[in-house]
């Protein structure tokens, strides 16, 4: 494992993390996208479902024990524990525009038509996409509160790393994932606004806002 990879899924988990502790601490999860949620618990159960049929290593079945568990956690604690916190009047995207397309796209096109594997292509393709309910409903409040946006951050910022992390590969392993990398390109270019935002406001203490 490089360096890039390794910093990526730590970031990752930083960005699970500090949702998870925003919702606790705060007891409320305004200004969180339960539907964006919702497709990352999709995302890692659809992803890691070879958890049942095969064992890489110990740090790699940990870290998609770790994500599933949080991911349904977070999820429990919206539409649950603090559902009485969760702005549905706001978190309006209609997911099944992502879903749906998505769905289709990865029995078309993917590395195998076997049903892990369009699975997993799947997951792939949709996690490029998640994000957009959460970009949504902050463009529709006008703003987002500071914790939430480091949340943001640090889940760009592991997608980033990992797009390092295919160039990596392709120039020391000589591996070469097209589904991979044109999904994480998708999905860092639609955080390219944000991280602008993030760098020029919130780093100078600045609360950041999106045009509605």
């Amino acid at each position: 494992m490089n360096i890039f990879r390794l910093t990526g899924d730590l970031s990752h988990l930083a960005a699970i993390i500090i949702l998870l502790l925003k919702i606790w601490k705060t007891r409320s999860c305004a200004g969180i996208s339960g539907k964006s949620q919702v497709l990352f618990a999709l995302v890692f159960t659809t992803r890691y479902l070879d958890l049942l049929t095969s064992f890489i290593s110990l740090y790699n079945t940990s870290m998609k024990v770790i994500y599933i568990g949080c991911a349904y956690a977070t999820v429990y604690l919206i539409y649950s524990k603090f559902k009485a916190t969760y702005d549905g009047n706001h978190d309006t995207f209609r997911v099944e525009f992502l879903v749906v397309p998505v769905g289709g796209l990865a029995f078309l096109v993917n590395h195998d038509f076997a049903p892990l594997e369009i699975l997993w292509t799947f997951s792939i393709y949709l996690e490029s996409v998640a994000i957009l309910p959460q970009l949504f409903m902050i463009s529709k409040t006008g703003e987002a509160e500071t914790i939430t946006t480091h949340y943001l951050f640090f889940l760009g910022l592991y997608r980033a790393l990992y797009l390092i992390n295919w160039i990596w590969r392709f120039y020391f392993e000589g591996f070469f994932d097209m589904i991979a990398i044109v999904a994480g390109v998708v999905q860092t270019i639609l955080y390219c606004d944000f991280f602008y935002l993030y760098v020029t406001k919130v780093l100078k203490g600045k609360k950041l806002s999106l045009p509605a």
